[in-house]
């Protein structure tokens, strides 16, 4: 099997967690200033000897999988002022045996949960955005719309995205409940403009608008 280029002796629980730390940064927007890192079974017992917890604060400095400052990302963040809490927990049966869960906060007091899983070569799937359940790979640029739960939402947002020559890979939608707040998480096969992101943030049913380019872009 070809795996990713990466630092680490395991693909699964050093690229891999790079990459979920990178998602996380990038669904919060910026750096976080604090991190609580909530490692799930495997991850939980193997977390120091594999490297994933100097893998997962490189992932959340904006590091790839192929630098070498991976091995001093704990130096790193005490000189960049990145606050971090590791806590592993070992029998978590309704999580996949490499599961990590990020609570993240920046410098503006902005706040996200991001849960994620290491499939394995480097591959990643997000489960979970601050409680709405999801499933994308972080491959593809990723669009995340939190909106009302309204009628003809769904198709609305997929002509924008239409209209920018955008083709819709896949698409997971949740909801805490009939006409409550709904996220739609859409993986497309092109980026989307930043117009069309900008108006989409304008309208008043929208709670928030968050564009995720793929993974191992910057």
């Amino acid at each position: 099997m070809i795996g990713p280029v990466m630092i680490g002796p395991s693909s699964s629980h050093t690229a891999g967690v790079v990459r979920i730390g990178r998602m996380g940064r990038k669904v919060l927007g910026s750096q976080p200033t604090k991190a609580h890192i909530t490692f799930y079974n495997s991850f939980a017992r193997t977390y120091e000897g594999h490297g994933s917890d100097k893998a997962i604060l490189a992932g959340l400095l904006g590091m790839q999988t192929d630098d070498k400052r991976i091995k001093t990302s704990k130096e790193i963040c005490e000189e960049q002022g990145l606050e971090y809490e590791f806590k592993p927990v070992g029998n978590a049966s309704a999580h996949h045996p490499n599961t990590i869960k990020l609570v993240l906060t920046n410098s503006q007091g902005n706040t996200v949960e991001v849960l994620g899983i290491s499939r394995g070569g480097g591959i990643i799937a997000i489960k979970e955005i601050n409680g709405f359940e999801c499933n994308f790979s972080a491959t593809n640029d990723t669009l995340i719309v939190q909106a009302k739960d309204k009628k003809g939402a769904i198709s609305f947002i997929a002509n924008i995205i239409a209209n920018d020559d955008c083709n819709i890979g896949a698409m997971t939608v949740s909801r805490e409940g009939k006409n409550k707040m709904a996220c739609q998480f859409i993986e497309m096969d092109s980026p989307i403009k930043e117009m069309s992101i900008n108006y989409l943030n304008s309208l008043d049913w929208v709670n928030e608008v968050i564009y995720l380019s793929a993974v191992d872009k910057d």
